[in-house]
């Protein structure tokens, strides 16, 4: 085939096409290099002037000049608002970002020497002083500042949201599947009317023995008192709820319950997952009516009141056998509400009018008056909060050699001291009257504890108990230390980014911390987990800043 070059002569195609043609190989040795040395190009080849081309931007905007038409005014005032939008929320963004950073140096940048600085002397010095296990837990807060990626976080959430709404729908339906289907057959009327037949009949010799009978599970002729129907099992309400206990496989039990308001009964189910596909619906609280166990409210019954986010309800656990023999330990069963279904609140309240009592007032000033102490301690724990929550807890198991969780007054009067969360006589008098309603000597050290100092709300709790039950995959309670350095990702802290220190620094800084909340060298527990994160809440405000120091850290 004879091609035609342009810009090139004749007599070169002569010289081309025995090149071309040429189907032998190059000899052993040679190389194509070797070859263009031993045959280099003609001198005729023109070069190629480079001034001669055209820009193809320029040529690609003249185009796009020449067919697009004029904007209209439309479009005009269109762009000119989004132009305005943007300016603005460039310029509040910048706002924030300087807020948050001067916040963030006033947090990180402490005086080293600043005893010397103020002239402040003795226990008082000691006690404003911030140590290096402070400063080094304040640095968990730069996360705060490092927003997470929004659009992935959405969809996180939309797909735990959808998640969760799949757990409620499967416990509900297999809430309406037990109580309907053996109400008739689990009532006990049915035994008595059996009974009563069977005394009637004298016993045949020549009938066949008991198990090699035709038997039924009921008599359909008979009537019982047990008339449940769906639309009555669908007035109900449902919420969420974790177990209080130092025991962290029990914390991290998953718990749904529900209240009936044609009765004013309740039952709590278990719902429990075995790997990725493998579910499972158990009861853990039979359907019944119970009452208060503890408090102002002692021996009254439940009603739709008590239900709210935060509230407890306790249950004796002798009066439940089928518990596991973990939470059997314990004389009360403490449930946390975490979530409950508003809407359905909203809608049994219109239709049932429950009277006012006194307890109701009186529950609420004893919050009003812990309130008050929490808010007095907390100027004090804002940026010591890790260290003394969590010395206060190491404290506190020291003390409870017998392991059951009780302190008397003494103890908790000795701790206060020790930590120098100075409380008045009159204050500390008044919190044990209102925790020591039994009458006993002794209280519960973390019930003390949450009514003195307080604790972060549900919303920031169930992302620690996120962080914590990704860690421990195999639900003992507790971690080793080996998987959380493993898990821990230091990359996107402020610090990291802009080179101040390198990550294996910060995941030091922070295991250091963590390790002197532990009782154990080699592992940490569910409890001290908790408590760690309980007192880095105190020193931040805004949920979302909290949120953002477990998501981005623990990848949740």
């Amino acid at each position: 085939m004879d091609l035609e070059i342009k810009g090139v002569a004749a007599s070169l195609r002569s010289q081309i096409q025995p090149l071309s043609g040429r189907k032998k190989p190059l000899k052993q040795g040679w190389t194509s290099e070797s070859w263009a040395g031993q045959n280099p190009c003609p001198p005729v080849v023109p070069r190629l002037d480079l001034g001669s081309l055209v820009d193809s931007d320029d040529e690609e905007q003249n185009i796009i000049l020449e067919n697009l038409p004029a904007p209209t005014g439309k479009y005009k005032l269109k762009y000119q608002q989004y132009k305005t939008e943007m300016k603005e929320g460039y310029k509040q963004y910048s706002q924030r970002n300087t807020e948050k950073t001067k916040s963030n140096i006033t947090c990180q940048q402490f005086p080293r020497n600043k005893t010397d600085e103020k002239g402040v002397q003795g226990e008082e010095a000691i006690e404003n002083d911030l140590t290096t296990l402070d400063r080094k837990a304040l640095l968990q807060q730069g996360y705060a500042d490092n927003r997470y990626d929004a659009l992935w976080c959405a969809r996180k959430s939309d797909a735990e949201i959808v998640v969760a709404e799949r757990k409620k729908q499967t416990v509900a339906e297999q809430v309406m599947i037990d109580h309907l289907s053996r109400a008739v057959i689990s009532d006990p009327e049915q035994n008595l009317t059996n009974e009563k037949q069977s005394a009637c009949i004298l016993p045949d010799p020549k009938m066949a023995s008991l198990r090699f009978r035709k038997r039924t599970l009921h008599e359909t002729k008979i009537r019982t008192h047990s008339t449940l129907t769906e639309n009555v099992l669908s007035s109900k309400l449902q919420f969420g709820g974790r177990i209080i206990s130092r025991n962290g496989r029990d914390t991290c039990r998953e718990l749904i319950g529900f209240f009936f308001t044609h009765d004013q009964s309740l039952t709590v189910y278990e719902y429990r997952q075995f790997g990725k596909n493998r579910t499972n619906v158990l009861p853990f609280i039979q359907k019944n009516i119970y009452t208060h166990q503890r408090g102002r409210r002692k021996g009254k019954q439940y009603q739709l009141g008590d239900f709210y986010i935060g509230a407890n309800l306790t249950f004796l656990s002798s009066d439940h056998p089928n518990l596991p023999d973990s939470v059997k330990e314990n004389t009360l069963l403490i449930l946390r509400i975490t979530n409950i279904d508003q809407i359905a609140l909203d809608s049994l309240k219109t239709t049932s009018e429950e009277p006012a009592d006194d307890v109701t007032s009186q529950e609420a000033n004893d919050r009003l008056f812990f309130k008050a102490i929490q808010d007095a301690l907390k100027v004090k724990l804002h940026k010591r909060g890790v260290r003394i929550l969590t010395g206060l807890g190491k404290y506190f198991q020291q003390l409870d050699k017998e392991g059951s969780g009780l302190l008397d007054k003494a103890d908790f009067k000795q701790a206060l001291k020790l930590f120098h969360l100075e409380v008045s006589e009159k204050d500390f008098e008044s919190s044990w009257l209102i925790l020591n309603g039994n009458g006993s000597n002794n209280v519960d050290y973390g019930e003390f504890k949450r009514a003195i100092i307080g604790e972060m709300n549900e919303y920031r709790k169930s992302f620690v108990r996120k962080a914590f039950m990704k860690l421990d995959y195999n639900k003992t309670g507790s971690v080793p230390v080996v998987d959380i350095r493993k898990c821990y990702c230091a990359k996107k802290h402020p610090q990291v980014i802009s080179g101040h220190s390198t990550e294996e620094e910060i995941k030091s800084s922070f295991l250091e911390t963590l390790k002197d909340a532990c009782s154990k060298s080699d592992e940490v527990s569910y409890c001290e987990f908790e408590d760690y994160y309980e007192g880095l809440s105190i020193g931040i405000v805004d949920d979302e800043d909290f949120v953002n120091i477990i998501r981005i850290p623990w990848g949740i």
